[in-house]
């Protein structure tokens, strides 16, 4: 909690903080999150007052106090405004305030941080042992070799041509007509996700998303200061009803969505959903953005909104971090042909250009077959690891949601109501990092579930541990 200028026990009556405390607390929020920029007059006392449920004693304290502090400044006849220069941006301020465990910045940063020792049952990406590291190290001793390889110039603005080119047959191959012209590089699919925001987003407008979705989308569009609205996802997509009634209550500018593979409930989206939605789009003039980053965990191909919409409404986006290698940083963005031109320009006012050397090595595994050899051996590797985790689970009495038909992830539902953050917790304990379903959940009707990536899921203690720590908490309830 921020310093109030109280002291504890005055701070806190029956485990609330105070009313003045609260008022404090609140404008605190709302300055850390700019919503008052610095100079801006604060709410007066009657509308604060009115806004917290609180007497106009009870705001004139909390002002006065914040004046004694630095935080506002007094101006005779005109009322309090914010003092001196707007802080840092710090997300973790953003939106309402979360415990750790639920928080999606923090499990970022606990799968990231963690002993090298420790399990990542929770974490979004492959062992390091399952990736193609010797291929990867050819592919860097070939570019080092070779006197034409990129290895000092910037990228040409689009980036690499002949990446691009490969990348049109690939998308080609899911439906997607994009020309390379219509396809922008990028250093990952969080930076394309985050370009892509820059370049159709302002601030304050709404973005719809998934309900449970990955959750740094909703880090990402916290950082860009957009209001979120979410839709609950079922096995076949999102719940068209909702979907609807969302447009009209919210009237979003924005969809972010995984079609294929969907994170975390490894759902595929359905034909006939997809046309309902894309129809509701047309209806409403809402734009989509369509995390395409675990397609090549496929076997079978799901349909893709942007196949349906000819890339009209739909971006694309995708990156090879998943599968190939997350310190090689290639991502892409496709687009309808006339925004093409705008994003580059954005690219290079915010990043002057992409990896050029990563962008050569992914298109040197793509071209000589070495990465579709490998997505073969994965996507088997991958079925067994499901199979086996489906099971372990099972025994566990924890359900999962859906059947995913390939993919990493796997999202189930813990028994008799236990608490998933207290199993989380209980778990890091020992060592083990698993995913809450709140931390997914942007309605926080996820309480009950956890997101088990498979691949990670192949040593007994993980389940060991699990055991104890679903024993634990239910001894807590």
């Amino acid at each position: 909690m921020a310093d109030t200028g109280l002291a504890p026990s005055q701070a806190r009556e029956d485990g609330a903080l105070t009313r003045v405390a609260r008022v404090m607390e609140t404008l605190r929020e709302r300055i850390a999150a700019r919503a008052l920029a610095a100079g801006a007059r604060v709410p007066s006392i009657r509308a604060m007052g009115e806004q917290l449920g609180v007497s106009k004693s009870t705001v004139v304290e909390a002002y006065e106090r914040l004046v004694a502090q630095g935080v506002l400044v007094a101006r005779r006849g005109s009322g309090f405004f914010v003092a001196g220069h707007a802080p840092p941006l710090a997300l973790a301020a953003l939106g309402p305030r979360l415990d750790r465990e639920i928080d999606p910045l923090w499990l970022t940063r606990q799968s990231l941080e963690a002993d090298p020792n420790a399990l990542r049952p929770g974490c979004g990406w492959l062992p390091p042992s399952w990736l193609p590291h010797d291929a990867v190290r050819r592919a860097l001793r070939s570019l080092a070799r070779d006197p034409r390889a990129p290895l000092a110039e910037y990228a040409t603005p689009f980036g690499s041509p002949a990446l691009r080119q490969q990348l049109a047959w690939r998308l080609a191959q899911h439906g997607v007509e994009a020309a390379p012209e219509q396809i922008v590089l990028t250093d990952g699919g969080t930076q394309a996700l985050d370009f892509v925001c820059r370049f159709l987003l302002e601030p304050g407008d709404t973005v719809l998303v998934d309900d449970p979705c990955y959750f740094n989308f909703q880090a990402l569009l916290r950082a860009h200061r957009t209001r979120v609205a979410s839709v609950p996802y079922t096995p076949a997509g999102p719940d068209i009803a909702a979907f609807e009634r969302a447009l009209i209550e919210h009237r979003p500018r924005l969809y972010v969505t995984n079609s294929a593979i969907h994170n975390p409930t490894g759902a595929s989206l359905s034909p006939t959903v997809a046309h309902r939605l894309l129809k509701l789009a047309e209806e409403h003039d809402l734009l989509i953005v369509e995390d395409d980053i675990f397609a090549d965990f496929e076997t079978e191909p799901a349909p893709r909104l942007a196949a349906f919409d000819g890339l009209s409404r739909v971006v694309t986006i995708g990156s090879f971090s998943k599968t190939m290698s997350a310190a090689v940083r290639c991502g892409f963005i496709a687009a309808r042909a006339d925004w093409c031109e705008a994003l580059v320009d954005l690219k290079l006012a915010v990043s002057f250009g992409n990896g050029e050397v990563a962008a050569d090595l992914v298109h040197r595994l793509l071209v000589d077959g070495t990465y579709r050899r490998h997505l073969d051996a994965l996507r088997a590797r991958l079925a067994d690891a499901m199979g086996e985790t489906l099971r372990r689970l099972a025994a566990l009495g924890i359900t999962a949601w859906t059947q995913p038909q390939a993919g990493l992830f796997v999202w189930a539902r813990l028994p008799d109501g236990l608490d998933a953050a207290q199993v989380a917790r209980e778990a890091l304990a020992h060592g083990v990092v698993l995913a809450p379903g709140n931390v997914f959940s942007v309605a926080h009707s996820a309480g009950d579930f956890l997101r088990f990536n498979v691949s990670q899921c192949n040593r007994p203690k993980v389940y060991d541990t699990l055991q104890r720590a679903m024993e634990r908490s239910a001894l807590t309830a």
